[in-house]
């Protein structure tokens, strides 16, 4: 995605709200919206929000990961799928 193919000043936004909706919606990337000059808002479809955001949460659950593996806070494969089965017994309770 590059940014600087879609931007829009704010006036357009209040002039042609549903259009510029459409386009992000169609175009599954995000529209820069100025005002006086200056990027300040932006405007994606819920879709292509969503998606951002479920992928965010992945790559915080990786650096996560990463921080419990430096730390040392790690399990085996034998000792996570024993936890893991206990976990699901109590919840199939």
């Amino acid at each position: 995605m590059d940014a600087s193919q879609d931007i829009e000043p704010i006036t357009t936004l209040k002039r042609a709200a549903a259009e510029l909706i459409a386009r992000a919606k169609e175009r599954q990337g995000p529209i820069v919206i100025t005002q006086n000059g200056k990027p300040t808002a932006v405007l994606q479809d819920v879709g292509a929000y969503e998606r951002q955001r479920q992928a965010l949460v992945l790559l915080k659950l990786v650096a996560h990961g990463e921080q419990d593996y430096e730390a040392g806070r790690t399990k085996t494969a034998t000792q996570a799928r024993t936890r893991i089965r206990k976990r699901l017994a109590k919840h199939r309770e």
